[in-house]
């Protein structure tokens, strides 16, 4: 049995719409949960920076946003749209709020958190923006803490988008 990857789940992007990510196959992808009001929220810039530079690379950015961290994105999916296009100019896919931890979490992030832990070998996510880079084959290469800026992750995007699939 193949092992799984990142191309075997799906979820809804914030418009409602159902989101196969096995329709990023090939692609490099930086996997974010998100928050439109917490102290890492301007993390939507850099995001959104590395999208432009390196779209047309293969990079596709997923924003996930959570309300589990403190109660930071209590909105609904038309409100956190329209606040992340409006103050960060959001163009890269962003997907309806999800749990990213607990018995309730999405598959994808039970998955995603399985594949890379955290400090001291930790599952759970800490907070808001923790990040999470995959490689063209579909497996998760790293992942990154909330404040770890997007700038930092330049050097190894770059390794991940020159890797062949």
């Amino acid at each position: 049995m193949a092992q799984p990857s990142v191309y075997d789940f799906e979820a809804l992007s914030i418009t409602g719409k159902p989101a196969q990510l096995s329709t990023q196959r090939g692609k490099v992808l930086l996997i974010v949960n998100t928050a439109s009001q917490c102290g890492f929220t301007p993390q939507f810039a850099g995001l959104e920076q590395l999208w432009k530079d390196y779209r047309d690379r293969g990079l596709v950015v997923i924003g996930f946003p959570s309300n589990q961290f403190g109660g930071q994105d209590p909105g609904g999916n038309d409100q956190i749209a329209s606040f992340c296009e409006m103050n960060y100019g959001v163009s890269f896919p962003m997907m309806a709020k999800v749990e990213v931890n607990g018995g309730n979490a999405h598959p994808l992030w039970q998955f995603l958190t399985k594949e890379a832990r955290g400090v001291l070998g930790t599952q759970a996510i800490k907070w808001n923006f923790t990040k999470f880079l995959v490689g063209r084959d579909g497996t998760v290469l790293k992942r990154y803490a909330p404040n770890d800026a997007p700038e930092s992750l330049r050097k190894d995007i770059e390794a991940a988008l020159a890797a062949k699939a």
